[in-house]
């Protein structure tokens, strides 16, 4: 069976057949390509619910900004596009979880291009013998666990509601081992990006900005929280969107039992980076990340007075193609950022480096998403198999920042050497 989302064709769906979407939709949201973001779900929620309540005609760009985005009724919808952003994302996402023969059967939940209606599918049609068995089999629990079971005659019915109790299931299972199943699915195989760290002799060092930016920090009473002291402190301050993408990596690099440390870039020697590979994080606050980079054909720049910002290709110095006005980047929170990631061997230590880096914060958690996600991944492989397989590699990323948060990355530009 399928709907297409015309009004007509939901206002067939029986009540346990919602059910049965709902719980998918659950259990959909439930997995790390989704569980680790608010906005997605929060929005894919919405619409879904919406169209199983009968309202997808009112569902368009304009709405979507102001009820899901709190935009104003009268916002350029031209000018800032997060509703067309964060659907198309959310495309990508439903895509790559289908993907896995594990969800093959499942019932489907899909956002069309072009559209902001989803539409729901059955993987099997009517009639399916496997289908009847299995209804005969469970007829009985499934009664037991719906409070008003439908008719036996109506067969879509009862299927939808054995399909919501397996969902329910697994969405249980998924949570218990939601740690399993994300290093399972960001596993990276063997000849990927990562593969010459992972097989590296000795641990990986994560290298992330630090700033001495406060003296002093806040403490509470254990005895009694509301209670404050200011007390004297030299605090080093981390930027939680460095942390994000270090958080990123080390999941990764967890998943395979890869060994690491973390230090800050300010108590990181020379000889540390000696001891073996490293991945950098982060631009302008980690001095480290600018020193490898300069060298190299794409690496970061600044005007004099630290109002804008830029990645320059080397080869093409005068192009002011990736470029961020800092005074607009904190008036508005609204602008695209760039990032470089790399691997290279650094010929001052003999390791290899790894590069995660944007101009902007959102540059940063942009290009530690995109090192960690199998589809981003396998775009680095074809883009090194079609250069020859050459070990050492720089990449230019863009992303839309919106409200602070970060969409899709794109590949700019690539050089293999």
């Amino acid at each position: 069976m399928s709907v297409d989302s015309p009004r007509e064709e939901i206002a067939t769906l029986s009540e346990s057949e919602k059910s049965a979407i709902r719980g998918q939709l659950e259990r959909l949201l439930a997995d790390p390509y989704f569980s680790h973001s608010k906005r997605f779900p929060t929005f894919l929620r919405f619409v879904t619910e919406r169209t199983l309540v009968g309202e997808e005609n009112n569902i368009n760009e304009r709405w979507l900004g102001i009820e899901i985005f709190g935009r104003d009724p009268e916002y350029d919808t031209a000018a800032d596009p997060i509703v067309r952003v964060t659907a198309a994302e959310i495309r990508k996402r439903v895509a790559l979880y289908y993907q896995d023969s594990a969800h093959a059967g499942e019932l489907r939940i899909a956002l069309p291009s072009g559209s902001y209606i989803p539409r729901f599918h059955w993987p099997r049609g009517e009639g399916d013998p496997i289908l009847e068995e299995l209804d005969r089999s469970a007829g009985k629990a499934v009664e037991v666990l719906a409070p008003n079971p439908v008719a036996p005659s109506i067969h879509r019915g009862r299927r939808s509601a054995l399909l919501l109790v397996l969902a329910c299931a697994i969405t249980a299972l998924l949570s218990a081992g939601s740690l399993l199943l994300w290093q399972k699915m960001h596993r990276p195989p063997p000849d990927s990006f990562w593969q010459p760290i992972l097989t590296a002799k000795n641990p990986v060092l994560l290298c992330l900005a630090d700033q001495l930016q406060y003296s002093a920090i806040s403490l509470r009473d254990a005895a009694e929280p509301t209670r404050q002291i200011v007390m004297k402190d030299n605090l080093t301050a981390v930027v939680m969107d460095d942390v994000y993408a270090t958080v990123k990596v080390a999941g990764l690099l967890q998943s395979t039992g890869k060994e690491y440390t973390v230090r800050g870039e300010g108590a990181t020697s020379l000889q540390d980076l000696r001891n073996g590979p490293t991945v950098f994080i982060g631009a302008f606050d980690n001095a480290w990340t600018l020193r490898l980079t300069n060298p190299l054909r794409f690496h970061f720049a600044n005007n004099a007075d630290m109002s804008q910002h830029s990645i320059v290709d080397s080869m093409a110095p005068a192009q002011a193609h990736w470029v961020v006005d800092y005074p607009a980047q904190l008036a508005t929170n609204n602008y695209r950022d760039y990032a470089i990631v790399a691997r290279f061997t650094d010929i001052n230590t003999g390791n290899l480096s790894v590069i995660v880096a944007g101009i902007g914060r959102g540059g940063t958690i942009a290009a530690g998403e995109f090192l960690t996600d199998p589809a981003d991944l396998a775009q680095i492989k074809r883009a090194a198999q079609e250069a020859g397989d050459k070990k050492n590699m720089e990449i230019v990323l863009s992303t839309q920042i919106i409200d602070g948060q970060p969409g899709s990355p794109k590949i700019e530009a690539a050089y293999f050497w």
